[in-house]
């Protein structure tokens, strides 16, 4: 299974340089990433991520903290576009399960995309309650698990196991810290992995050799050190 690569972004000159990439199949982002991309309006900033892309899978999350906050946005956002998946937090900041609001927006066949998602007990906890006819995103993840000294592999191997018999749920690997991370979410069956842009530029130079490794790493030493006018007397 070929594991398929989500740019994690909200700056929109990136958005179109990266959304004619064919190594790109779809688009995530979220409300820190909006933030930093200087986003005032959110509705009409998202709009204008949708004008760009047309025909990829975009993934817009709400804000809200309470069940008639997010019920109300999920239902807006998935509005705006065929191609949204509308992103929903397994918990509130209170850490309450989302579960009541999942499962009615997913008996809505709204597309989902359930983030902040870190364990197998959440995963099996989203597939009892969603609609096995329509499309849910799980993701889960990973660097953010892994900075914090946790080996998140163990909970993707027992997601995508109980995931597999179902069509309409795709796992996704977040938090990307690393271009080997997306070796490591193929190997694992991941059906997604969502990745900053820079990290996407690397995985596209994938192939060099240990000689030509070894000589960029030397010839950068060596640029360094005479940019600086290093001597040894």
């Amino acid at each position: 299974m070929k594991t398929k690569i989500y740019c994690d972004i909200a700056d929109l000159k990136l958005i179109k340089k990266f959304n004619k990439k064919k190594i790109v199949k779809g688009f995530t982002t979220n409300p820190s990433l909006m933030r930093k991309a200087g986003a005032k309006d959110y509705a009409s900033y998202s709009k204008k991520i949708l004008k760009i892309c047309l025909k990829k899978p975009v993934s817009l999350e709400v804000f809200g903290d309470d069940y008639f906050e997010m019920k109300r946005q999920a239902i807006e956002i998935n509005k705006w576009s065929k191609n949204v998946f509308v992103k929903v937090p397994v918990t509130n900041s209170k850490g309450k399960f989302m579960g009541k609001i999942i499962k009615e927006l997913s008996n809505k066949k709204i597309k989902l995309n359930i983030t902040a998602v870190y364990s197998y007990a959440q995963t099996k906890k989203i597939l009892k309650i969603i609609n096995k006819k329509s499309k849910v995103i799980i993701s889960i993840f990973a660097g953010r698990a892994a900075d914090t000294g946790i080996d998140p592999v163990p909970e993707f191997v027992k997601s995508i196991k109980l995931s597999r018999k179902l069509n309409n749920v795709e796992i996704l690997w977040a938090s990307v810290r690393e271009p080997y991370n997306y070796l490591q979410a193929k190997q694992l069956g991941c059906h997604i992995i969502t990745v900053p842009p820079a990290i996407i530029e690397q995985i596209e130079k994938f192939g060099k050799n240990y000689k030509t490794l070894t000589k960029e790493t030397v010839k950068g030493f060596l640029k360094d050190s005479k940019k600086s006018k290093f001597r040894i007397n």
